[in-house]
């Protein structure tokens, strides 16, 4: 279920181009990736390298990676190489796409309702909210962080019912990169290997 709510916001917030407000941009692009999905999800689901691909079409343009990798570094961010932060930037969003890929397939434009946005659009950061009812008949808040580029708004964090993506990778990357290196997580990542075997081989 966690995956399928991350994949919900994660999508449904990937803003086109020069939109003005963060609401249209996200009923867009869930359009999209709907459009993308619509008579493919089992062919899909046999080709993880298609489905990859159809991830990078939607979100990569519209997901400030370097933003968000640098966020989740924290501190270690200002202390890493040029070389580190590249690795490092490519490295988490594969991890990403690897981990919540398969929720992608469960993606459901109409479990996703967009509330009345109440942001300032002339900052440079914005908070965007929606509800997504779950089978139980509950529904979970979700705010996603969004920041303006010349582009438009990219997304950068994704909160569910409080918790924040970047916070907790960020908690979870530090505790190992102090345990071993800066280095070795961009390898583990890289790898597509677990914490707990990056920990095993120190």
């Amino acid at each position: 279920m966690k995956k399928l709510l991350f994949v919900l916001i994660l999508f449904a917030v990937a803003p086109t181009a020069m939109a003005q407000d963060p609401n249209d941009v996200i009923r867009s692009a869930s359009d999209q990736l709907a459009t993308e999905l619509d008579g493919r999800k089992e062919a899909l689901a046999d080709d993880p390298d298609a489905l990859y691909a159809l991830i990078d079409q939607v979100l990569l343009p519209r997901f400030d990676r370097r933003y968000a990798a640098q966020l989740v570094l924290g501190r270690h961010w200002r202390n890493a190489s040029a070389e580190q932060r590249e690795r490092f930037i490519d490295a988490f969003y594969g991890s990403l796409r690897r981990r919540y890929a398969d929720g992608v397939l469960e993606f459901d434009q109409e479990k996703i309702e967009v509330l009345p946005f109440r942001g300032d659009l002339t900052k440079p950061r914005t908070t965007v909210k929606t509800m997504v009812p779950l089978e139980d008949g509950t529904t979970v808040p979700v705010n996603y962080g969004m920041v303006k580029r010349e582009s438009g708004w990219l997304m950068f964090d994704v909160t569910i019912e409080g918790i924040s993506y970047v916070r907790n990778f960020r908690t979870e990357l530090n505790s190992e990169i102090q345990a071993t290196s800066l280095d070795a997580v961009i390898e583990r990542l890289e790898s597509g290997g677990s914490a707990e075997q990056t920990l095993a081989d120190e």
